[in-house]
């Protein structure tokens, strides 16, 4: 009897195995050289990052830390290092001095959209608005999700500006954040 038990219970855990039931063999995914941990916020991964360094520093300047580490939940468009790079020079610098947090917080602001949208679901709302989806950001403008260049997914700001979505699905405990490689402009 007691082998019987024992062959249930290895059908069983073969079964949950086989269904992903078991979701801790799904490692973290990386982003700027760190582990992105969907027990932390969405500040607390993007200060381990490397590659958002200069978003950090930018959110802390317009003071949105304690908001981003709220309950949200909040899908945030995070732009690199390189996409803050690809601005005019002294851009940065002009912007987190503290006579333009407004305009540095309207800037961050039009990178968030409240609730939690994972690409599947930015897929699935494009597919159903004809290919394009229109997003309010917390900002109050709005901001185009559509399909790019073979697999990707491109984001298009209110000035025509585009960023691709180039890391998707980084879940957060207050949200996700999906990777982009320009800087949106409201």
């Amino acid at each position: 009897m007691s082998n019987l038990k024992n062959i249930g219970m290895i059908v069983a855990s073969a079964a949950l195995l086989s269904t992903g039931a078991f979701a801790a063999t799904k490692p973290n995914p990386m982003v700027g050289g760190a582990a992105m941990y969907p027990t932390k916020t969405i500040v607390e991964n993007a200060i381990n990052s490397t590659d958002h360094t200069t978003l950090v520093a930018a959110v802390k300047a317009a003071g949105l830390v304690e908001t981003l580490s709220g309950p949200g939940p909040f899908t945030v468009f995070a732009p690199t290092n390189a996409a803050f790079a690809k601005l005019p020079a002294g851009t940065v610098d002009t912007l987190v001095k503290p006579e333009n947090k407004a305009t540095l917080t309207s800037i961050l602001t039009y990178h968030v959209v409240a609730g939690k949208m994972s690409a599947a679901m930015l897929a699935k709302n494009a597919a159903a608005h004809g290919g394009k989806a229109t997003l309010t950001t917390v900002q109050g403008e709005p901001l185009i999700v559509s399909k790019g260049p073979g697999k990707s997914w491109m984001l298009t700001d209110a000035k025509g500006g585009t960023a691709k979505i180039t890391i998707a699905d980084v879940n957060q405990s207050n949200g996700v954040i999906h990777v982009i490689d320009s800087v949106l402009m409201p």
